[in-house]
Formats: C-alpha cells, structure tokens, sequence
C-alpha cells in the first residue's frame, strides 16, 4: 500500500491530466490559446536543441538558491533573537509584519534602482521574499518550546549560554527547516517577476520574450519548467533538509 500512495497514485493521475489535457487541447480549443503536451513537448525540444532551456534553468536555480540560503541564513538569527527576547521581540515585531505584507513584487523596480539589473537585485529580492517566513517560523518554534525544558536545564546548572546552545536551538530546527520550506516557494515566485523585468536569462525571460515569437509553446515548455524545477528542489530539500535536521539533533542530543 506504501508504494501505491507514493508511486503508482502521482503517476497515475499525472498520467490523467495529461490525457485529458491532450484531449480538450486537440478537439476543442484553438492550439495557440492552448498547446497540447505534444506540441510543448516539440518546443521543449527545439529549446534544448539550442541550449536556451538548459541555460534558462541554470540561471534562475542559481538566483533562486543564492536568494534562499542569503535569506535564511540572515533570518534565522534573527527569528532566534525574538523568540527569546521579549523586548526585543516588541521592537522588531512592528517591522517584521509591516514588511511581510509588502510584497516583493511590488518592489521589483525598486531593487533595480537601488542594485542595479545585474545580479545583486535579484538575489537581494529573493532574500527579502525568503526572510519573513523564516523569522516567524523560527520565532514560533521558540515561542512553543515547553517552559519545564527551560526550567529542568537551569536547574541542572546550564548558564543561559548553554540553554540556547542546547535546549532552544535543537528544539527550534524543526521549525526553522519548515519555515525555510515554504519560503522556497516564495523564491520561486518572485524570481519570475524579476526576470521577466530585468533578464536576458532564466526561465522567467523564456516565458516572457517568448510573447515576441507568439511560440506560446515556448511558454508553456518555460512553466512547465519551472513547476517540475520546484517540484524536484523541494523534494530534495525535504530528504536533505529533514536528514540534515535528525543528523544535528542527533548530536545535539550525545553533547
């Protein structure tokens, strides 16, 4: 049964859709509004042939993942600061949730005035997309850590030093590894927005330079793309990331 609900289930109904996608696609809408798999199957093709994909995919993984870990390696001390400060807590919250419903698409033209169109732009917004999921998923999951582990490890004589190092921190991964989960997504987002404004690469200029051809085969092969590259890095975030969580843990816990 195990193997069903993770094999033969997401293949069958992948399967379906597709069927089913190439149905309508070939009897009932115009080829042009709606491409069947085929014929984005042939524009992948002709895209690879020249290497227009393959570059496309390169860049923008790489804007993503530079974006995602800057993002959360600034978040996480910070969400960690907050969880156990109060006061401090009560000085950034204001912020915090100001700029989190700011959203960094809105600020895509901005970026490039400040960073200019190279790069650093696209990275920095990733970054602020990634950091406001992580700070409060981290914060959170100090926020619900259990007052008797605290208490029980002061009175076993730990100095507040050894409390964070030993007591937060490990009870906070699951937290921070859920929180930077789901600030992937955001990355994604927001590098298509970014690319299609300011890019001569990536699978967010394909999608949009692709418009000047009229090839909306192009256009969905850029899509489909980018939603298979999401698939693929979450799934491999979620067997690395989870491996690498019970790995410190492990430690953390024979100190």
């Amino acid at each position: 049964m195990e193997w069903r609900l993770k094999l033969y289930y997401p293949a069958a109904s992948v399967l379906v859709f597709v069927a089913v996608w190439q149905f309508v696609a070939s009897r009932f809408i115009d080829p042009f509004f709606l491409p069947s798999p085929v014929s984005v199957g042939r524009g992948a093709v002709e895209l690879l042939a020249d290497g227009t994909l393959l570059q496309a995919v390169l860049s923008s993984l790489a804007r993503i993942m530079s974006g995602w870990l800057l993002g959360s390696a600034i978040a996480i001390p910070i969400g960690l600061a907050i969880g156990v400060s109060r006061v401090l807590q009560s000085v950034v919250d204001p912020f915090v949730h100001f700029f989190r419903f700011i959203p960094a698409i809105a600020l895509v033209t901005l970026f490039i005035v400040w960073f200019g169109i190279g790069e650093a732009s696209k990275i920095l917004l990733i970054a602020y997309s990634t950091s406001f999921l992580v700070i409060i998923s981290t914060a959170s999951g100090v926020g619900s850590l259990s007052k008797d582990k605290l208490d029980a490890a002061r009175c076993l004589g730990a100095s507040p030093v050894q409390v964070f190092r030993h007591v937060v921190i490990p009870a906070t991964v699951p937290a921070i590894y859920v929180g930077m989960r789901l600030s992937l997504a955001a990355s994604f987002l927001v590098i298509v927005a970014a690319e299609m404004l300011a890019a001569d690469s990536g699978l967010g200029a394909l999608i949009w330079t692709s418009r000047l051809y009229f090839r909306i085969d192009w256009m969905f092969t850029g899509i489909v793309t980018l939603g298979l590259l999401g698939l693929a890095v979450d799934r491999l975030w979620k067997k690395l990331g989870a491996v690498a969580a019970r790995r410190y843990l492990r430690d953390a816990l024979n100190y």
